[in-house]
């Protein structure tokens, strides 16, 4: 006899179904939706207003050949690269003290995790103000005595993307110390215990074993944060604006300025999607591993 299934069952069985289906929509519409059409734009003509016309890679070609955008795409190169180095050399060090089972240790991972609740925004802002020569660090050392101290990063276009490195390493620091420190907290003592029955130092133990044990956390904080940095429009906008002239301008800042500023659409979208697909080939490779590995595993 087929085994009949009652109403109270069906319902149980898709009402978790009903309750994401609104989410799946709003995803479905708000993202993929728009990637299509952002996509088409950029295959368009499109400037002010949209238009649905095709004209080939002519908006990439007018792209690549915006000298704007070429410094945007070196600024996110030279900010990518200091700002992975930077976050993970700091954020792994912090783990690795906190690892030594030191006192206050609960409110020092929550001092170093407290940056992680505030926007980039916010951030910004905040270090706006403490980079300004008449405001912050400058000001105060100079209060104190130290006439010649100069620290004027933010106003020279030199410098100035120091400035934002500094306010984004601030910022994530501590997200990266608390993978590192999960991963950390993940390793089976009993191999630190060996090592050092062996006569390893402590230094070697961490160089030559757990750190090399910390792949999976490196390859998370490495994607994660690669994100963050295409994506630092908040942080540039609030605290130099792209300034000084495009010193600090960024893939972001120059697809917002492009398509509501200067009222070049086509060339807006086909940014939008260079950073699309700068994303993609970063996070697909790890995906691809990641699955690989746990189908391996299985």
């Amino acid at each position: 006899m087929r085994s009949t299934i009652s109403l109270k069952d069906r319902f149980t069985l898709w009402l978790p179904r009903l309750v994401l289906s609104p989410s799946l929509v709003v995803v479905f519409v708000g993202v993929y939706l728009f990637i299509v059409w952002t996509g088409w734009i950029s295959l368009s003509s499109s400037q002010m207003v949209p238009r649905y016309d095709f004209v080939g890679l002519e908006q990439y070609l007018r792209l690549w050949s915006t000298p704007r955008w070429e410094t945007a795409v070196a600024n996110l190169f030279i900010f990518t690269i200091l700002f992975l180095a930077i976050t993970i050399a700091i954020g792994l060090l912090i783990a690795i003290l906190l690892d030594q089972s030191i006192r206050a240790e609960g409110v020092l991972r929550a001092v170093y995790l407290y940056p992680m609740a505030l926007s980039f925004i916010v951030t910004g802002t905040a270090w706006k103000w403490i980079l300004n020569p008449d405001l912050g660090i400058q000001k105060v050392v100079n209060g104190l005595g130290w006439t010649s101290f100069v620290f004027d990063w933010i106003t020279r276009p030199e410098y100035a993307i120091y400035c934002v490195i500094i306010a984004a390493v601030w910022q994530s620091t501590g997200f990266a110390m608390a993978i590192f420190l999960a991963g950390l907290r993940g390793i089976d003592n009993s191999i630190m215990k060996a090592a050092q029955i062996e006569g390893a130092s402590l230094p070697r133990i961490y160089v030559s074993i757990i750190i090399p044990m910390l792949r999976p956390a490196f390859l998370s904080v490495i994607v994660l944060l690669s994100y963050i940095s295409i994506k630092s429009f908040d942080l540039v906008l609030a605290l130099t604006n792209g300034g000084p002239g495009s010193a600090t301008e960024m893939p972001s800042t120059f697809m917002f300025s492009a398509t509501f500023r200067r009222n070049q659409m086509g060339v807006g979208a086909a940014s939008a999607m260079m950073m699309l697909m700068t994303v993609a080939a970063i996070i697909v490779p790890y995906l691809y591993s990641e699955l690989r590995e746990n189908r391996n595993e299985h």
